[in-house]
């Protein structure tokens, strides 16, 4: 498979400066896009058709992983490569049932990232040790348990990760086109499906699961 352009999505623009720097060494190969969220990385990559998106996993608006699912309906041919700082086992079962071709671990040495694009290029997947190691041990261990999160629908797991960020309901409405009934609708749903019964309640939920970094406020989302 051939691998020419590529869009980069980190909400760090160091992070996606050094990953230019290196993945433009590499022969025939272009950095064609940057974004610096996840919502922002879908509407680069459906602009510009990228071969390959490298696809921070820890991003506000959209997570990673979110984005990786768009993309990959939307753009089959697109492969996507997540970046992650972390490497277990639910966020790497997550991001491979997502779409992504590949998990690299942010602490990896530099000539990983060369070898994950090169594997890309035959046509392979490619894990981190870390993240290969985690997968191979569940799947030892025989766990089919599925994440919390898969109760969800791809857009109710977008509202979620809107009301951990601290979004009132009308700025959800807004940032996804729908109405505040349609919002207020997805709330209810997403507390009913996960059995939780308050804001504070949902931004941790969201924070345990991967949908937001670092730790959530207990924001009230009105």
């Amino acid at each position: 498979m051939s691998i020419h352009r590529i869009v980069l999505a980190d909400d760090h623009a160091l992070v996606r400066a050094a990953m230019r720097l290196l993945i433009e060494k590499l022969e025939g190969i272009q950095v064609v896009g940057e974004a610096s969220d996840g919502r922002e990385a879908v509407a680069q990559a459906l602009a510009l058709n990228p071969d390959l998106v490298i696809m921070d996993i820890g991003m506000r608006e959209l997570n990673g992983i979110e984005a990786t699912s768009q993309i990959r309906a939307r753009l089959p041919a697109t492969r996507v490569l997540i970046l992650s700082s972390h490497a277990t086992e639910e966020y790497v079962s997550r991001a491979l049932k997502a779409g992504a071709s590949g998990y690299l671990v942010k602490d990896s040495v530099p000539r990983e990232l060369a070898a994950a694009i090169e594997a890309m290029r035959r046509g392979e997947a490619y894990l981190s040790p870390g993240a290969s190691q985690q997968l191979v041990a569940r799947i030892a261990r025989g766990d089919s348990q599925g994440s919390p999160l898969e109760a969800l629908t791809s857009r109710q797991r977008e509202v979620l990760q809107l009301i951990a960020e601290g979004r009132t309901t009308k700025k959800i409405a807004h940032a996804l086109g729908v109405s505040v009934k349609t919002v207020e609708t997805h709330r209810a749903e997403i507390m009913r499906r996960l059995g939780i019964h308050d804001i504070a309640g949902l931004a941790l939920f969201a924070a345990r699961h991967g949908l937001v970094p670092g730790d959530p406020g207990a924001s009230g989302s009105r």
